[in-house]
């Protein structure tokens, strides 16, 4: 394999110094990366996983072809050790970069390059590493592990533990901007939009951890959401209502939810149990009630007259 011409000064807009954590939940078996930085759009640099193979977090000096490079070489049967060692031979820049793998066995990794901004440093335990540089205090990754292995739940929640752990023993010494977590599911199926568990970013914010948790929670609303969806399609339909359900009362502020959830009530000639939910909903933002009447013209709910008037007279 031919060196790659790593040499590159050190520049700003490449400087991408952050905490981080790649690992692989050991009940579910899905990989996942979350990171933060006080650095625009982290996530689109550091975070790159994929379904069946890997989770990868490349920062400090930041080569985006660590992601890729060793997402393939697993890819192709080698494991995290064996795909970080690879391209580390292979980069006269290695000094000043700071890597992280996991495999789909839980095997994983790291890379702190010597001459990455202090404090640096990482820590690699059982299906997971954690690692940091440029932090306010050399607490910051054991905080990160410590709170990884601690912390019940599913791979977000731990993720997310890591990160808010990291963040509180000091973080990175300049302040926080940008926050990402991506998740993927222990087996591909070819189809990369069906494999990735969870993706979500916060490309600047002054709490982007907050701002990340918030995302995941509303995140969790929906895919309950999308569940109903699937059991009412399977003929589930009180197992659908309570999906719905459920997914309102989660994101109680996210009126979409009531109003998917009541039209399906409604179309179920349940309208009785409709109406209490869309006055709520037409009080925070009328336009539904527009939008309701065009699901009944395009046929996507039961052509009934009576039962829109009665729902239209709850407009304010």
């Amino acid at each position: 394999m031919n060196k790659r011409n790593m040499q590159t000064p050190a520049h700003p807009s490449r400087l991408v110094h952050t905490f981080s954590i790649v690992a692989r939940d050991p009940e579910s078996g899905e990989m996942g990366v979350a990171v933060q930085s006080h650095w625009f759009s982290v996530g689109a640099l550091v975070t790159w996983a994929e379904a069946g193979v890997g989770a990868v977090a490349t920062q400090a000096l930041v080569d985006v072809s660590y992601g890729p490079l060793g997402l393939t070489f697993m890819r192709a049967g080698k494991s995290a050790p064996e795909a970080l060692a690879a391209l580390l031979v292979a980069d006269e820049g290695r000094d000043l970069r700071q890597v992280a793998m996991v495999d789909a066995q839980g095997r994983a990794a790291t890379h702190t390059g010597a001459r990455c901004l202090v404090d640096a440093g990482h820590e690699v335990g059982d299906g997971f590493s954690v690692q940091a540089n440029m932090m306010a205090s050399p607490d910051v990754w054991p905080a990160m592990a410590r709170a990884y292995r601690e912390t019940k739940g599913d791979p977000a929640e731990r993720l997310l533990a890591a990160l808010e752990a990291g963040q509180a023993a000091g973080g990175d010494i300049r302040g926080q901007q940008s926050a990402a977590i991506l998740v993927v599911k222990p087996t591909s199926t070819g189809q990369s939009w069906a494999d990735t568990a969870m993706e979500l970013r916060v490309e600047d914010h002054p709490e982007p951890i907050r701002e990340l948790r918030r995302l995941v929670h509303l995140h969790r609303a929906y895919e309950r959401m999308n569940y109903g969806d699937e059991l009412l399609g399977a003929g589930q339909t009180e197992e659908a209502l309570r999906e719905y359900s459920a997914a309102a009362e989660m994101a109680p502020e996210m009126e979409e939810m009531s109003f998917w959830h009541a039209v399906t009530l409604a179309d179920l000639e349940r309208v009785d149990e409709a109406l209490p939910m869309l006055r709520d909903v037409f009080a925070k933002n009328a336009d539904w009630a527009r939008l309701l009447s065009r699901l009944s013209q395009a046929g996507m709910m039961r052509d009934d007259p009576e039962m829109m008037r009665r729902i239209l007279a709850l407009v304010p």
